[in-house]
């Protein structure tokens, strides 16, 4: 039979050797409150609160120091990535990971009323009192995703289709950053209309309320218990360890998998820096930021479904190399741009950049395992490069202040480079990872 069907089509005998019956007959009930979790979800964090744009805008207004807020983009990265191998064993013996996403979930969803209440006092409590309770209200925040991102992760590899999950992610993807870039407009206006710290505090309480919505959303999903051949008995930490380093030492694929993610991590560190560049050496104004979130969100909203698309057919690997040749070239471009005009182009790559991360890594992550194994797979693919996505941004806002930011961007630049180099040859494609959607 041909698998050449609507994403939302239940899948017939294709679909039943991934889905049970009753997730086959929900799978466009779970894809339709999935995707409006994520549109709404977008429309306040990669929006109205970017950590790309308005955050360090936020931040720059506490503080003159480029290594500090290049510690908040480590500091996001340290929340989201740490916890999610340490959780893996945890998350392998559920029968149901539900129960454990909205829990987790809050700690990511609840802080931006904090930060609106912080924004608010500034005027009373000053501006370093206000940017420590950022920093602590930030981290909060991203260790609230860490959390939550096994359980998501493997929520969604359990309701959706094997062959159909690039697409999913993608379509999701698009959703997210549409909602986003809108958004992201809406943030321009505030911070264009409104004094500070007054704007900052109405992003963020918009923000939380977008995320409080979008829960609602995300708790409508149905999800079955897993079979029994599919849940792993809870490993106490000596165990825990052994099983993780017998995956990495049979599967040498996904080795090279991991090296070549933490030097595309290092690479991607860039966009951290491109807002605090384009300000200090075009003097971008708070407005023509929020533009660029726009600009860099409708570009990843345009190419998401695409590129999940793509990667579900042709290879997610491929779209991986894809994405690293775009980043070096925006690297290029931003070093050598005249004007500010060119950051319109900058952030545009950045956006078909970003696409491809949320996309294709989740994807292809779950591709090189076993069903029982994808917490611990998911685990070590975001925690095992923790250290390069962590220490990155600080050393890169270090090199910044002491040297400058060609110098810091061109090794940026060379990281994204060596990235290709493994992709093209040690690493291949993993099993299933091409064929299964386009057979007949």
């Amino acid at each position: 039979m041909s698998a050449k069907m609507a994403p939302w089509q239940p899948a017939g005998q294709l679909g039943d050797i991934v889905l049970s019956p009753e997730l086959n007959n929900k799978l466009r009930h779970n894809a339709a409150v999935n995707i409006m979790d994520g549109a709404l979800f977008g429309f306040g964090i990669m929006g109205l609160a970017s950590y790309v744009t308005i955050i360090p805008l936020f931040l720059s207004y506490l503080t003159e120091s480029t290594a500090l807020i290049g510690f908040v983009a480590a500091l996001f990265h340290i929340g989201w990535q740490i916890p999610q191998l340490l959780t893996s064993s945890y998350v392998a013996g559920l029968e149901r990971f539900k129960p454990m996403v909205l829990v987790t979930t809050l700690f990511e969803r609840l802080p931006f009323f904090g930060l609106a209440l912080v924004a608010l006092a500034i005027p009373t409590i000053g501006t370093d009192a206000a940017l420590i309770l950022t920093l602590l209200l930030l981290a909060i925040q991203s260790l609230g995703g860490g959390f939550t991102g096994t359980p998501w992760q493997s929520m969604i590899s359990k309701i959706m289709p094997a062959h159909r999950l690039g697409t999913f992610f993608g379509i999701q993807s698009a959703c997210v950053n549409l909602f986003g870039a809108g958004g992201a407009l809406l943030a321009s206006l505030i911070l264009k209309r409104l004094d500070y710290p007054v704007s900052f505090s109405l992003l963020y309480f918009v923000t939380g309320l977008s995320l409080v919505i979008s829960f609602l959303f995300l708790a409508w999903t149905y999800e079955t218990k897993s079979a029994s051949k599919d849940v792993v008995e809870r490993l106490n930490w000596s165990d825990f360890g052994r099983r993780l380093r017998q995956i990495l030492h049979r599967n040498y694929n996904f080795r090279w998998f991991l090296i070549a993610r933490s030097l595309t991590s290092l690479s991607l560190t860039v966009i951290s820096f491109y807002t605090i560049f384009g300000i200090r050496r075009f003097d971008m104004s708070p407005e023509f930021v929020g533009v660029m979130t726009s600009v860099l969100l409708l570009a990843n909203t345009l190419s998401s479904s695409v590129i999940g698309w793509i990667g579900d057919r042709w290879g997610h690997r491929r779209v991986l190399i894809m994405a690293n040749l775009l980043t070096v070239l925006g690297i290029g471009i931003a070093l050598t741009a005249p004007d500010a005009s060119w950051f319109y182009l900058v952030f545009a790559l950045t956006g078909v950049v970003n696409a491809t991360q949320w996309t294709t890594i989740m994807t292809i992550t779950v591709q090189f395992c076993t069903v029982a194994e994808r917490p611990f797979y998911i685990g070590m693919a975001n925690t095992l490069i923790a250290p390069v996505t962590v220490f990155a941004p600080i050393i890169g806002g270090w090199l910044v202040d002491a040297v400058s930011f060609e110098l810091t961007f061109g090794i940026f630049a060379l990281a994204g480079a060596l990235s290709i180099l493994v992709f093209v040859f040690p690493m291949e494609d993993p099993g299933g990872a091409v064929g299964i959607a386009t057979a007949d």
